[in-house]
């Protein structure tokens, strides 16, 4: 056996962990066995924009994964609402076994017959997992207990006996609430196996922090952002043109929950200057859109939207500041505050002059129309220290950058939240940075560097600030990945009146994604082979009520936002996408409104969905044919080689 220096100093550190022949030889033994156990279910959400009830209760029913196991379990021996009440108390054990308990007579014999089919069920979703893993995933409280029930067969004549006691101590001694609790959220935890969220956490509804606190707890995660994620995560790093974008937003969907009570940001600074600078503006183009939280009086209406056109002319300031600074983004036509005639109350866009519905800027100098005032200064730098100071923000978005990527290639599918920027001949675009050119995934993957290189930079240095600038870039950039338009029209759909003018046109990516050629073009830039990978895709709504189809390119591209936001769902006309991978093959599942968890859990009313299956395997898929198999793979080789070293005497074992 020839092995070189650096190799033998490799073994040499992997004989601590495997010290003897035996132990070798037995993790080659174990890895081996988890090569043939069936892949993992994946489950794929995207754009779930705050809207935190509907989102916790898809995963909690693992968009339609736990019905339909008890459908299968139980088919011929469950009602359909005994099949219903059994999935709620699966989703909501804590909230739903109160109820259930007030309509039983024998406490004892429904807890008895509802502890084995729960007992059935747990058998069938851990069955595709190493009793390790399971292990690993049983509560602390019952993991022996559990272990048992799941691995013994209570039909054979010798356990039946065995099997009944325990089930009967454990009523008897008054631990079946927090068992069934336990084995419910086991079930959960167990139905699938790794959440991917193709973007888009953040904005118009109201938790956001809510459903990011839900995925820190998830067990198993990867998060591509999106253009709504990148804004806030722009905020927190300390981008003044960002925190301003954040805050428009929330002001103008009414919707101020995520800042205010999630993230304990204060918007007391913001109030004052509007009030004071805005007193006489009735700022009619800045009233709230609708109300995600309630409803509002006169005077709050009145009080929010003087405070939206204080953010938004700030906002539009400090982003004409950046594109002065980075000529290199090529957004120019967004610099519009120096376009206006104040006097005549119009703006020159593209040659031709518009009339503006307001004309009141008592903040612009008309002379130097990008400076801020000094109570705008004042405002700003408040506010950025709320942003920085935010712990529970802070600790969400460094997770977003732990566990997130401008896209993603996993198990055979290339994951993006927006588009692969094209140019209208359907090419892909070249785009320039620090005088270098960069194309689709090379400008993705500088994006993402530039995107980390906000956050963990050293405050006031150039790569700071150039950090910073690339994430308003990424939000609202025509060449964007994740923003997919020529332009954010901001001002003016705020101050301009015609119509025409509001228009942002998509990029060309929205043209040519539907052909099959463009996939395999797309595919092979990123490594993928054409016949066999997928695109999954969020950002833009699929039109189902239009008839527009979420599957494109021959199947090859697959696009998962179905409109999870109500504020989106008029036009989708149904309530989200998402996608279950599992060993059999692609199930595509379309939701309908989800009212609330309250009436989940009273009236036992899972989302309603609609599954197609996209793709069947011919054969079951194994965890060799997964991304993670190729790993063991590498590993089993690796453990080989030591195997070798000890037996050529190369190593000595240590025991």
């Amino acid at each position: 056996m020839e092995i070189n220096e650096k190799e033998l100093r490799y073994l040499r550190l992997l004989a601590r962990q495997y010290p003897t022949v035996q132990a070798a030889s037995t993790e080659i033994i174990n890895l081996n066995a988890i090569l043939n156990l069936p892949k993992g279910t994946e489950h794929f959400v995207s754009d779930v924009h705050g809207e935190y009830e509907a989102f916790i209760h898809v995963l909690k029913n693992g968009s339609g994964s736990i019905k339909r196991k008890i459908d299968q379990i139980f088919s011929d021996t469950m009602t359909d609402k005994e099949k219903r009440t059994l999935a709620t108390l699966i989703y909501y054990p804590e909230r739903k076994l109160s109820l259930i308990l007030k309509t039983v007579e024998d406490a004892d014999e429904w807890y008895r017959i509802t502890l084995f089919r729960l007992i059935k069920v747990c058998r069938v979703v851990s069955s595709k997992y190493t009793r390790s893993k399971v292990r690993k995933a049983l509560p602390q409280d019952f993991a022996y207990v559990i272990e048992e029930l799941l691995h013994e067969q209570e039909s054979l004549e010798n356990k039946h006996d065995y099997y009944r006691s325990i089930i009967n101590t454990i009523i008897s001694t008054q631990r079946a609430r927090p068992f069934i609790v336990a084995l419910s959220h086991l079930i959960q935890r167990l139905a699938i196996d790794h959440l991917h969220v193709i973007g888009d956490i953040y904005d118009r509804g109201p938790g956001a922090h809510i459903i990011m606190d839900t995925l820190m707890e998830y067990h198993s995660v990867d998060i591509q952002w999106g253009n709504h994620d990148i804004v806030w995560m722009g905020a927190a790093a300390g981008s003044e043109a960002c925190i301003t974008n954040v805050i428009r937003i929330g002001l103008r969907y009414s919707n101020m929950t995520t800042l205010e009570d999630g993230y304990a940001i204060s918007m007391l600074p913001l109030v004052t200057f509007a009030l004071n600078t805005y007193a006489d503006d009735p700022c009619l183009n800045f009233r709230p859109k609708y109300s995600m939280e309630k409803e509002y009086t006169e005077y709050e209406i009145s009080l929010m939207s003087k405070m939206h056109k204080a953010i938004t002319i700030i906002q539009l300031k400090l982003e004409g500041q950046l594109i002065m600074r980075q000529p290199e983004f090529e957004m120019q036509d967004r610099l519009l505050l120096d376009k206006i005639d104040y006097d005549e109350g119009t703006v020159c866009l593209k040659d031709q002059k518009y009339k503006l519905n307001d004309t009141a800027f008592p903040t612009v100098d008309p002379n130097n129309p990008y400076e801020l005032s000094e109570g705008e200064k004042d405002v700003v730098e408040r506010l950025k220290l709320s942003f920085i100071n935010s712990e529970r923000l802070q600790e969400h978005v460094r997770f977003l950058y732990s566990k997130g990527s401008m896209y993603l290639v996993f198990n055979n599918n290339l994951l993006y939240h927006g588009c692969i920027v094209m140019d209208e001949d359907g090419t892909f675009s070249t785009i320039n940075l620090a005088g270098k050119a960069y194309r689709t995934k090379a400008f993705m993957d500088e994006a993402e560097r530039l995107a980390r290189q906000a956050y963990f930079s050293t405050e006031g240095t150039p790569q700071k600030q150039d950090g910073l600038d690339m994430m308003l870039y990424l939000w609202s950039g025509a060449k964007s990945p994740i923003f997919g338009k020529d332009k954010m029209s901001t001002f003016e759909r705020y101050f301009i009146d015609d119509a025409s003018t509001h228009t942002e046109t998509k990029n060309a990516y929205y043209i040519y994604r539907d052909q099959e050629e463009t996939a395999d073009r797309i595919l092979a830039e990123f490594g993928l082979d054409p016949k066999t990978a997928h695109i999954l895709n969020g950002h833009v709504p699929v039109k189902v009520k239009k008839g527009e189809s979420p599957i494109k390119a021959g199947g090859k591209l697959i696009v998962i936002d179905g409109g999870f936001s109500k504020a989106y769902q008029k036009q989708t006309g149904i309530a989200g996408y998402t996608l279950v991978y599992n060993s059999f093959g692609l199930l595509l599942a379309s939701h309908d409104p989800f009212e609330s968890s309250q009436k989940a859990i009273e009236e036992e009313l899972d989302i309603r969905s609609e599954t197609i299956i996209l793709e069947r395997n011919q054969r079951r898929l194994r965890i060799k044919d997964a991304d993670k198999g190729k790993n063991i793979e590498c590993e089993i080789e690796e453990l080989q080689m030591l195997l070798e070293a000890y037996r050529a005497g190369i190593i000595k074992e240590v025991t």
